[in-house]
């Protein structure tokens, strides 16, 4: 090396160690005495301090991190610990976007954002390997950077091949793929994704924790190619990795959006208009006739309740999960379209499409460090945001069982492959259905039209069947919307612009947490008391149907919330109880309705199974009994039939209820006309 190249490098060392002494011995002193291994330097410090040092370190950054290291050795309080030096809070100018990765970027120091997609294990990895030669005991260090041992050709003394392994110098390896976050993408546009590595301390257990999938994470690092492996030869071909310097965990939420105090202005004034919540509701899918209860529903559930730790640590969420249940060619799709493209953070996927990490999340294999990697689905992805979910009933299995945790509890735990992990999932969830046969019943419980189980409908706050019913006057408007969307498109704007109702949206999420007035309380206590207590003459007590329960309470809470955020209001008065009472009763009434009594009951959603019918198989259950007792295991189905008539039962119902315990594995039909229980 040439005496000029030995003169930058020492003024280069010098420098830094100036920069350290002045105004980092504090921070060093401190993360010597707790142990850590990495010394965080913030890039616009050290800039102000020195350009020529960030010029040489965005230019040549791992040689610069070399230097940096060397001086920092030669501190007294540092020279008898390894620390690694990492970088921080890179100007704006150096965060590249992941689709805008190019090949001038490689070996560059940059700084990227986005989403955890998924993370691997951690496993340790050689970087080198200390070979000796038999012959003369030479012994010969050789740095490894591809997947494969590399070897020396040749030793000094002339032997060539078949040198023994003698040391390894292990680091502890993760790979990450980080990709691009809702808000960067472009308008359907698909996103990018990074395969990021994190060596040494950034896969310590505590750091480890703040990177599980779903994070949002600022990744400061280099970028690196590496030829992609066709049938076992290198390709000219290569693939963009990032080896990591630093990673941290970005705490800004994704409802906050940059807002300007002119925004903010303008969200004030918009807030004062006392027609702000209808405006709101005209500016859901405008294209979109008709369903202004759905829209209504939809414009509550953007803005949300609030999220409530009680004192106990048990939490109450405040995301209201809408189900839409409806006929074909009812717009269901196209309404979870446009809540995706307005929402301030949002995933639209299809249940029926939805694979590999699906909805919720998987294991998958990781074909770099030959383990298994935590891959995050979309609703942990839509963390803090809304996921819309189409065709939810055709979703696989596997994400039919997390649902009921990322619903209820908003977390989604995973326990394959020896990973054992839990991710946040704190989502709201708007979801579509199309019933069995195609159109919805009112008459059929909703839990035997959707193939879904009972449970996890229940889980939806508010559920919305949507029916094609001919109705001239109605048709005729629909019509001609319809045909006026095709002639004069431009006239189908929305009242609120996207951009504005986002911001918006956001506003009220950041600012605004409204608690329960006394009238609010009051009028929720009184429709879930009164609802509660309503009861038929003649009405036994252990069989009455339940109108409401306390879920629906929590719902109604929610709503009232929400509704509350829309006029950015800290108070829920008594006039947002009643719309969400009103929101409520109308669900209710279209799904929760027994069609038999024509009084409301929760068990219509919660089990699929209403009082009446509950009723029925008990005493389907008495007959069956009776009748054991004078034939024995194996009951004629006639006798059956003709007790259950005694008893004042309809035919039609009757063979209802035995193909329902068939169905539910209370019976079995051992030969034709015979009935005998399933052995418990």
């Amino acid at each position: 090396m040439d005496s000029k190249a030995i003169s930058f490098e020492e003024g280069i060392i010098e420098k830094f160690e100036e920069f350290i002494s002045k105004q980092y011995l504090v921070e060093l002193s401190r993360v010597i005495n707790e142990g850590r291994h990495s010394l965080v330097i913030d890039f616009r410090e050290l800039d102000k301090f020195d350009p020529e040092l960030t010029d040489f370190l965005l230019e040549s950054p791992e040689d610069a991190i070399k230097l940096f290291q060397t001086a920092l050795r030669r501190i007294e309080m540092a020279s008898e610990v390894q620390l690694n030096i990492r970088f921080c809070n890179l100007p704006e100018n150096l965060r590249i976007l992941i689709r805008d990765i190019r090949s001038k970027h490689i070996n560059k120091l940059i700084s990227i954002e986005g989403l955890i997609r998924q993370a691997s294990d951690v496993r340790p990895v050689s970087t080198v390997i200390t070979f000796e030669c038999p012959v003369c005991g030479t012994q010969i260090d050789m740095k490894q950077t591809e997947n494969t041992v590399k070897e020396p050709t040749m030793c000094s003394c002339g032997r060539k091949g078949r040198f023994k392994l003698v040391d390894k110098k292990l680091v502890d390896t993760q790979r990450i793929v980080v990709e691009e976050s809702p808000e960067q993408l472009l308008t359907e546009a698909q996103p990018r994704r990074l395969s990021i590595f994190l060596t040494e301390d950034l896969v310590e257990p505590k750091i480890e924790k703040k990177t599980s999938p779903g994070t949002r994470v600022v990744v400061t690092g280099i970028i690196k190619e590496i030829p992609i492996v066709d049938r076992g030869s290198k390709s000219t071909r290569f693939d963009l990795i990032m080896q990591a310097n630093n990673i941290e965990p970005s705490e800004k939420e994704f409802e906050d959006l940059e807002l300007t105090p002119e925004d903010k202005k303008i969200i004030k004034e918009m807030s004062q208009d006392p027609l702000i919540d209808k405006k709101l509701i005209n500016s859901i899918a405008p294209s979109i006739f008709g369903y202004e209860s759905i829209k209504e529903a939809i414009v509550l559930q953007l803005f949300g309740g609030v999220k409530t730790e009680r004192p106990d640590k048990t939490k109450v969420r405040g995301d209201i999960h809408i189900l839409l249940v409806g006929d074909p060619g009812v717009a269901k799709s196209q309404m979870l379209k446009y809540v995706a493209s307005i929402a301030p953070k949002a995933r639209y996927v299809s249940g029926k499409g939805a694979s590999g990490a699906g909805l919720t999340a998987s294991v998958v294999k990781d074909e770099f460090l030959r383990g298994w990697s935590l891959e995050a689905g979309a609703i942990v992805l839509a963390n803090k945001g809304i996921c819309c979910v189409d065709e939810i009933d055709k979703m696989e299995k596997e994400d039919r069982v997390a649902m009921h945790e990322a619903m209820e509890q908003q977390t989604i735990t995973i326990a394959k492959a020896n990973i054992h992990s839990t991710l946040k999932a704190e989502t709201t969830i708007l979801a579509a259905a199309n019933p069995k046969l195609g159109r919805f019943d009112p008459y059929i419980a909703i839990a035997d039209q959707i193939d879904m189980p009972p449970t996890l409908i229940s889980r939806f706050d508010l559920i919305f069947p949507i029916r094609d019913i001919p109705n001239k006057e109605k048709d005729e408007k629909l019509a001609d919307h319809i045909l006026s969307s095709f002639s004069k498109p431009e006239e189908l704007v929305p009242e609120i612009a996207p951009e504005i109702m986002r911001k918006y949206i956001a506003y009220a999420k950041r600012y605004c947490k409204p608690k329960l007035s006394s009238d609010a309380m009051l009028e929720i206590k009184s429709f879930f008391v009164n609802l509660r207590s309503q009861r038929k003459k003649g009405e036994e007590e252990g069989i009455r149907p339940i109108p409401i329960s306390a879920r629906q309470l929590e719902a109604m809470v929610r709503l009232a919330q929400a509704s509350a955020r829309i006029r950015l209001s800290n108070v829920v008065e008594g006039k947002d109880a009643r719309r969400a009472i009103r929101i409520m009763r109308y669900c209710l009434q279209k799904v929760g309705m027994d069609t038999e009594t024509g009084e409301l009951d929760i068990d219509r959603i919660v089990t699929g199974i209403t009082t009446s019918q509950r009723s029925r198989i008990i005493m389907m259950r008495e007959i069956i009994r009776e009748l054991e007792a004078k034939y024995g295991a194996n009951v004629p189905l006639a006798d059956v039939i003709d007790a259950a008539k005694e008893k004042g039962l309809e035919e039609s119902k009757i063979e209802e209820i035995i193909e329902k315990m068939k169905r539910e594995g209370e019976l079995f039909e051992p030969k034709h006309g015979v009935l005998r229980r399933m052995p418990r």
